[in-house]
């Protein structure tokens, strides 16, 4: 199995900045993809941004410009750099990583517990 242990979440003005990380531990034998997802009160979990193992990036139109993905491969650590938070980026942060055990095995999804972002304005 997989552990992800998200931290970095907190309670920020508007026009402050967060930076969440991610760090992936257990059965690992590489990791491919890496995102962060967030869910706001009432509304579906939606991808924020996603990068893969060779730092290719895609961000949601709502955070372009605004919101960094990085990752260290070395220490299997996903990062998300927030920087002029509006109130609208409130939401509960989760850290999704494909991953796979064995060099044999198929990639799989694994998920973090979340953590939360308030932005107040």
């Amino acid at each position: 199995q997989v552990q992800l242990v998200e931290s970095g979440g907190g309670s920020v003005q508007a026009g402050g900045s967060l930076r969440l990380s991610c760090v992936a531990s257990g059965s690992i034998f590489s990791i491919n993809a890496m995102a962060w997802y967030r869910q706001a009160p009432g509304e579906q979990r939606e991808l924020v941004a996603s990068i893969t193992s060779g730092g290719n990036t895609n961000y949601a139109d709502s955070v372009k410009g605004r919101f960094t993905i990085s990752r260290d491969n070395a220490k299997n650590t996903l990062y998300l750099q927030m920087n002029s938070l509006k109130p609208e980026d409130t939401a509960v942060y989760y850290c999704k990583v494909d991953s796979k055990r064995r060099w044999y095995e198929s990639y799989h999804d694994f998920w973090g517990q979340g953590t939360q972002v308030t932005v107040s304005s």
